[in-house]
């Protein structure tokens, strides 16, 4: 007997398309760092005078366009099915606001590659920000959409499932540090701040479920304990980005904000065992 394959739903979709995103991210910075970003003769949408590349830094900024284009249909089409599919508030708000960023995205992406061609000012560090921020908000909304079409389909309970978000977040954490700019350990070339940012958006979404489940149990100190770790996550990819110069007054900060999240995750994860400890203990004795 054949077997039929099944269809794809909704939140594995959704799923894929938040990491086509993560993917997304991660060659942009790697085509921004490589400086191949303006290799298309400050030309946007086309490259080189024409739709092909003529070099490897043109193919990479070539490569990104097409990711991104894919991706920004695939995004398009996870609010849609969001809408049509009767899917929750939480699912469909956080994809549409992932689906109305997107163009805006593209648009600061053209404005970043022009370097004062048809935008003056247009490869500056504002710009630079608000195009990763963007990026950022897209990659939280898809993320978010995802964690919330996956409710009610859980095999770990609640207590479960958030010891394990917050030990993935943690050593996210600590493995980004690796990466980043922060240790001497390696080159801060632009394969490693690919792997940087990758490695701390798969943090951050460890810590956004984190932060969802915790809500669910109760918990609504380490909720925000894990709230502002992930925003202060945030701010550590913001200052990898190059928007200001990287001064050891600089490095302090990005120093203290990171052993800051590090602290707070690693505090709610030992919370939260001994919390689930003393519940054992009083179910235990009552019994």
């Amino acid at each position: 007997m054949t077997r039929v394959p099944a269809l794809p739903t909704f939140r594995r979709y959704a799923a894929f398309v938040t990491g086509m995103t993560l993917a997304l991210v991660m060659l942009g910075i790697y085509t921004a760092a490589s400086g191949s970003g303006l290799a298309c003769a400050q030309q946007w949408p086309l490259c080189d005078g024409g739709v092909l590349p003529q070099s490897i830094p043109s193919f990479i900024e070539w490569f990104h366009r097409l990711w991104a284009m894919i991706t920004g249909f695939l995004i398009v089409g996870v609010a849609v099915w969001a809408w049509r599919g009767g899917l929750s508030s939480r699912t469909k708000w956080s994809a549409t606001v992932a689906t109305v960023l997107t163009p805006l995205q593209a648009v600061l992406g053209a404005i970043t590659v022009t370097l004062n061609g048809a935008l003056p000012g247009g490869y500056s560090a504002p710009v630079h920000a608000a195009h990763f921020v963007t990026g950022f908000a897209i990659f939280a909304g898809l993320a978010y959409a995802t964690l919330t079409a996956y409710e009610g389909t859980y095999r770990r309970d609640a207590v479960d499932r958030t010891r394990l978000a917050l030990s993935l977040g943690l050593v996210g954490v600590l493995a980004g540090v690796v990466f980043s700019r922060l240790p001497p350990l390696l080159a801060y070339d632009p394969w490693a701040q690919a792997v940087y940012y990758g490695v701390s958006l798969a943090a951050f979404c460890a810590l956004l479920a984190a932060t969802r489940w915790l809500g669910a149990l109760d918990q609504g100190r380490l909720r925000t304990a894990v709230a502002v770790a992930a925003g202060l996550l945030f701010v550590a990819m913001l200052l990898g980005r190059d928007l200001v110069f990287y001064t050891d007054a600089v490095r302090l900060v990005n120093a203290l904000v990171v052993a800051g999240a590090v602290a707070l995750v690693a505090a709610a994860r030992w919370r939260l065992d001994a919390d689930a400890g003393e519940r054992g203990t009083t179910v235990t004795t009552s019994d």
